[in-house]
């Protein structure tokens, strides 16, 4: 008999401003690369990657990195509902995109319901505030509170450094994994936000950006049907 390549699979979504750091924040936690200069994302690009849970289940996260400007707003939509965990991504440095994390909050559960999401805080370039604290604009307490408020998660990054990036996402999929257990969240017809592993796969390394299980990249633009069916 042939392992899972994963156990379960994780729909994540990231939302929040543009250039908050949402595409800096992926590429990190599945290549280990930071990159100074970014292009924005247009419409949705699609990234995965295998990790393991506390208890060594395997999981496969399925990555959705969504734009911010508001002419893509209708495409991002169509992928809310899909998605069991959702990072509020915000810059340390841009209060702006901090007030702004309500709406996308309000947005992101109107269209996730009836299915309920795990969502986390998530403060982005740490490292620009280290370098000149000067630069920060959102404290850490008031970011703490804001969660705390919410019940959610929170945890301050940074892309460049590492700071933090992996315990962002394996911190959702660890609280979406303790759902399962706890009969809290449960595998439904129609709902691709928690899935079952496929077996017979072969293992594809450390990461994956892909448009099916290991291969690839996926960008849906403007102007293009979003067509929210990637395995």
């Amino acid at each position: 008999m042939v392992d899972p390549i994963f156990d379960y699979q994780f729909r994540l979504i990231l939302i929040g401003d543009s250039t908050v750091g949402k595409s800096s924040l992926l590429r990190y936690f599945t290549d280990g690369s930071f990159a100074e200069v970014s292009d924005p994302t247009v419409g949705v690009d699609f990234f995965a990657r295998l990790i393991q849970v506390h208890d060594g289940t395997n999981i496969k996260l399925q990555l959705w990195d969504t734009a911010g400007q508001e002419r893509f707003r209708s495409i991002t939509k169509s992928y809310y509902r899909n998605s069991v965990g959702a990072l509020l991504v915000y810059d340390i440095c841009n209060r702006d995109s901090f007030q702004h994390i309500p709406v996308w909050l309000m947005e992101a559960r109107r269209h996730i319901e009836p299915y309920r999401a795990v969502f986390i805080l998530v403060g982005c370039k740490l490292d620009l505030v280290h370098e000149n604290r000067n630069n920060r604009e959102v404290t850490t307490e008031e970011a703490r509170r804001f969660a705390e408020m919410h019940k959610i998660g929170f945890v301050e990054t940074s892309a460049k450094t590492g700071h933090n990036v992996e315990d962002a996402f394996n911190g959702v999929a660890q609280e979406i994994y303790d759902k399962i257990r706890s009969g809290e969240y449960s595998l439904e017809d129609g709902w691709d936000g928690i899935k079952k592993g496929y077996f017979g796969l072969q293992p594809g390394g450390r990461s994956v950006r892909t448009s099916s299980v290991i291969g690839g990249r996926m960008s849906i633009a403007e102007g293009e049907p979003a067509h929210d069916h990637c395995c």
